[in-house]
């Protein structure tokens, strides 16, 4: 119950530091604490919305010195950036927030539905990939460990930080385990590979049965990545190559260009809902699929982001579980049933910490 920490009308924004319980490696360095930040807007007899911000440093396009002033400027202006949203296109992770803070704020029931769906009442779950963060090659293998245990049927891999050697050596303990034959692994090079050698190296993982390989290499490299979508024995998944891409001619000619197996969505990174939604449309258009993926988001975000998928009729995993990760998360009904992510019926929300 918040509604003693409301008493009057109000909109503003929180910075939040989540801290990884361990520190998450990718081919782009290692992370110890998350940076996020949260719109907020109360209204009278305790009525309040909230949206997560989820800005990602070094990767999103509104890393910027100004974020915050930008931020206030949103929270000083409510009804203009409500009504023009595309005002804040070249600020994706507040496009985002405010979405979600508009919809929370309109929401008939709880602050935080967002969509009514069977997934938010507890009665379906969501389908998700298990992540394996860079590390020493042990520290990799405990984790496919837990993850083989908990029965995932799609283990996603960040690569292209070890030696070649050593991440198929982790493949192939995959393959070999009981079971192992028929889980699907999906790769994640986060751009680490130069395009003379991600050809040399997709052609040895593909001895593997590899499902998909997002970003080989990186981002406004778009002569190599058609070269290596035509010519890939390993289906190629858009992630950062999508960012920063807002007008729909340009999200249809880059697909169109490159014709990818799969696009990766981040509401964070993309724009939100309604940009993710274009995409989508676009993708369907060039018989592309995809699926959505959280940008290390608190469980508000995540839990924005996993109501929202749990709209479509889902094909293929999700990579939305990442609750876990933090030591300082909300206390949230959401929970990692195995590779489902669910919301637990009885589970209550605790975020007073972020209020006035």
């Amino acid at each position: 119950n918040l509604t003693f920490l409301m008493s009057a009308s109000d909109t503003y924004f929180r910075k939040y530091l989540l801290q990884f319980k361990k520190p998450a490696g990718t081919s782009r360095g290692v992370m110890h604490k998350k940076e996020t930040y949260f719109i907020i807007k109360q209204g009278h007899d305790g009525k309040f919305g909230i949206g997560e911000c989820g800005i990602f440093r070094g990767l999103s396009v509104d890393d910027r010195v100004n974020y915050e002033d930008m931020l206030q400027q949103v929270c000083n202006k409510w009804d203009e950036y409500k009504d023009h949203p595309e005002y804040l296109n070249d600020w994706p992770s507040i496009q985002f927030g405010l979405e979600q803070c508009v919809r929370s704020f309109e929401s008939e029931g709880s602050a935080f539905t967002l969509f009514d769906t069977s997934f938010v009442k507890g009665n379906e779950g969501i389908w998700t990939n298990g992540l394996i963060w860079m590390g020493d090659p042990e520290y990799m293998r405990q984790q496919i460990e837990t993850k083989l245990r908990e029965k995932f049927r799609c283990i996603k891999l960040k690569i292209g930080a070890l030696e070649l050697e050593e991440e198929i050596e982790l493949i192939q303990f995959i393959r070999e385990s009981n079971g192992g034959k028929a889980i699907e692994i999906r790769l994640d090079a986060n751009g680490a590979f130069s395009p003379r050698k991600a050809a040399k190296v997709l052609e040895k993982l593909s001895e593997y049965n590899i499902h998909s390989i997002e970003q080989p290499i990186k981002a406004g490299n778009l002569f190599a990545m058609k070269e290596l979508c035509e010519n890939s024995p390993i289906p190629i998944a858009l992630d950062e190559e999508l960012i920063g891409v807002h007008n729909r001619n340009a999200k249809d000619d880059l697909l169109s260009r490159l014709k990818p197996a799969y696009i990766i969505l981040k509401p964070s990174l993309l724009g939100g809902f309604a940009a993710c939604e274009e995409w989508i449309d676009i993708a369907r258009e060039h018989q592309i699929k995809w699926w959505a993926t959280s940008a290390l988001e608190s469980n508000i975000g995540l839990n924005a982001i996993a109501q929202w998928v749990a709209q479509f009729n889902l094909k293929l995993p999700q990579g939305l579980g990442t609750g876990g990760l933090f030591t300082n998360n909300f206390i949230s009904p959401l929970v990692m049933n195995g590779e489902e992510l669910r919301t637990d019926k009885h589970g209550e929300w605790d975020v007073r910490r972020l209020f006035r």
